[in-house]
């Protein structure tokens, strides 16, 4: 039951996102679309009461119910910056808004380290909700596939922080249009 409720967050997510811009740039409303980008975040708590409620209901734990507390954990850590991310766009293609900043070099390194915080709390969080779970059902035989499934968002955390590494050691180089865009705007700046 609960991997439908997975996919129907996500897509209720998304669509929150999408009405939230619409609102916000299409109909020029945006207390009203602040508003419903706001109730994005409802999203989690319906996935983490589905979840609940079926762990209380007697079902096993699977894989399943393990993936919702981990959708929940990376939302909360990453929900904000996605909807940021959306936002920066349909402003810039859609109101004349500036354009999305490209990061490179020691810019660039930086916000991998700020993603190595954000995925460190969305892995506090996933592992909190598992061990959360598991104490609710309190039966270990229903609930192995939580507990076999606590490391795996370790290894993400760990992909995340090797990443980090490799763009503070080798840091990412604009590409040439970037390069080509950076100088025209110096060179209307300048005019």
């Amino acid at each position: 039951m609960v991997l439908p409720v997975i996919v129907a967050c996500e897509i209720g997510f998304w669509v929150a996102i999408a009405a939230g811009l619409t609102l916000r740039y299409g109909a020029r409303r945006p207390r009203a679309g602040a508003v419903v980008l706001a109730c994005a975040p409802v999203v989690d708590l319906v996935l983490l009461c589905a979840t609940v409620i079926d762990l209380r209901s007697g079902s096993t734990a699977t894989w399943h119910h393990a993936l919702a507390a981990a959708y929940i954990g990376f939302s909360i850590a990453y929900g904000h910056r996605m909807i940021r991310w959306a936002d920066v766009r349909v402003a810039h293609h859609f109101r004349g808004g500036p354009a999305p900043v490209r990061l490179h070099g020691a810019a660039y390194a930086r916000a991998c380290w700020a993603d190595v915080v954000r995925t460190l709390i969305a892995v506090a969080v996933t592992v909190g909700l598992l061990a959360g779970l598991v104490a609710l059902v309190g039966s270990p035989e229903r609930t192995e596939a939580l507990t076999a499934f606590m490391p795996a968002p370790l290894v993400v955390l760990a992909v995340d922080v090797v990443a980090a590494i490799t763009y503070t050691v080798w840091p990412r180089q604009p590409r040439r249009r970037d390069e080509k865009r950076e100088l025209s705007s110096a060179a209307s700046r300048v005019s």
